[in-house]
């Protein structure tokens, strides 16, 4: 069985990651924070591909992510039935929870990073899946719901 997608909801959950990341980790929300527990010069002033290269990436896996979870938000609907919408947020949750969230505090404990650090690096992840979930929850395929 091939999921059925909904690619113009992945396009725009791709981008509602770029939102969530901008307003999380601008320096009167987590950003200040963030940079001293992650040891990042918010001032650094880099140029060219070296500037771009985080979001040339950011933006190639959120679209993974993003399909992802609408492939895994159809199948479970096809399995669960009920709300594409509450089919897409509880997939939204699990994938975060059981892979993002996991891989994240197992990474900082041996990288010896702050809790604190780790809190808001899987909180905006949370967030980011939840909104990315809405996205493909009240845009399901076509011919689906």
């Amino acid at each position: 069985m091939v999921p059925e997608i909904n690619y113009w909801a992945v396009v725009i959950a791709t981008l509602s990651t770029m939102v969530v990341g901008s307003i999380w980790y601008t320096r009167r929300v987590f950003g200040a924070r963030w940079a001293t527990l992650a040891n990042v010069d918010l001032d650094r002033r880099q140029t060219g591909l070296q500037a771009w290269m985080p979001i040339i990436v950011t933006v190639f896996v959120s679209f993974v992510s993003a399909w992802v979870l609408a492939g895994a938000t159809n199948i479970a609907w096809h399995f669960y039935g009920g709300g594409y919408l509450l089919a897409s947020l509880g997939t939204a949750v699990i994938l975060w929870a059981g892979f993002t969230a996991a891989r994240f505090i197992t990474h900082d404990q041996f990288e010896g990073r702050p809790t604190s650090l780790t809190v808001i690096n899987i909180a905006h992840e949370l967030v980011t899946f939840v909104v990315m979930g809405v996205i493909i929850g009240v845009w399901p395929p076509a011919g689906t719901v």
